[in-house]
């Protein structure tokens, strides 16, 4: 389906911006041939608006003192008050101009977050992920599809309350702080089973409506002293350890991880190895639910 907001894609940059040229010398055009009858110097407004999504504020300005001394020059109304005219015309061009920008400004912004939550998303190891305000997953990466199970394989457009129902209750639908919690809850997986889950989750608003994105992680039920058998059998990790761990269960690459901790990559593949060696593991998924398991506290 075709969205009428499409129009201010940056691909259709040159078409759009070579329309609204065309645009303005046909107006033009059809001004000065209707001058003895009417004025069509209120058609300058298409044009405007189409490029406004393109020009800067600057272009915007100058494109509209244009079309309106187009306007004003093949205008039949009274000369002695051209320059009054002039004015104000050049102003409500400038106010639509300016005002489109801000609506396509902010809707890229908009389209520029939600690309890269998805991306995040999708890449992390860690299962994750994105409730709307209806209660529907909208986003679901590997990690989450394989921990949940659902039965068609897919957990986009799923209810959260089928498979986390305390996390479908913790979105907010009034009006209220956004906030970041974490709980400890019962899980449904697709095929029956439950399980008990670790999740983090944190409230947010897209276009003012209420939103929640949570990493789940499972937690082993041991017979014996279950809140604190893991962090008693567990290997102590160094400061490094800890940090690089912390910022591979947030999601983030070898490369972002040594900015953040102002390393080298190479250093931080080798803290890696470490911690693959001391938690027995092979994958960086499989390590994130060691982390999430065994050294929540230190997150």
């Amino acid at each position: 389906m075709w969205h009428f907001e499409e129009i201010w894609e940056w691909r259709n940059r040159t078409r759009i911006l070579a329309v609204s040229g065309t645009l303005v010398l046909a107006i033009a055009l059809l001004d000065w041939l209707t001058k003895p009858y009417w004025s069509l110097g209120f058609l300058y407004l298409f044009p405007i608006m189409l490029a406004a999504g393109f020009l800067p504020r600057w272009g915007i300005v100058l494109f509209a003192a244009v079309c309106a001394g187009l306007s004003e020059a093949f205008s039949s109304l009274d000369p002695s008050e051209a320059l009054f005219r002039l004015a104000f015309v050049s102003l409500a061009l400038v106010g639509c101009g300016l005002f489109v920008r801000e609506l396509v400004n902010n809707r890229r912004l908009s389209l520029e977050a939600q690309e890269r939550l998805r991306i995040l998303v999708e890449t992390s190891p860690a299962a994750i992920v994105t409730v709307n305000e209806r209660g529907l997953i909208e986003l679901a990466n590997r990690a989450a599809i394989e921990l949940l199970a659902p039965h068609n394989g897919q957990l986009i457009g799923h209810p959260i309350a089928a498979f986390l129902p305390e996390l479908h209750h913790a979105l907010r639908r009034e009006e209220g702080p956004q906030f970041r919690a974490s709980m400890q809850c019962r899980g449904h997986r697709g095929h029956g089973d439950s399980f008990m889950a670790d999740v983090w989750f944190s409230t947010y608003k897209d276009s003012a409506r209420p939103k929640l994105a949570a990493i789940i992680g499972e937690t082993a039920e041991e017979s014996q002293n279950p809140a604190h058998a893991d962090y008693q059998e567990r290997t102590p990790l160094s400061e490094r350890e800890t940090e690089v761990l912390r910022f591979l269960v947030q999601g983030l690459t070898n490369k972002e991880i040594a900015v953040r901790l102002d390393t080298s990559e190479s250093t931080v593949k080798n803290t890696l190895q470490q911690l693959f060696a001391k938690s027995d593991v092979r994958t960086r998924s499989q390590l994130v639910r060691v982390a999430l398991e065994k050294y929540r506290d230190l997150l």
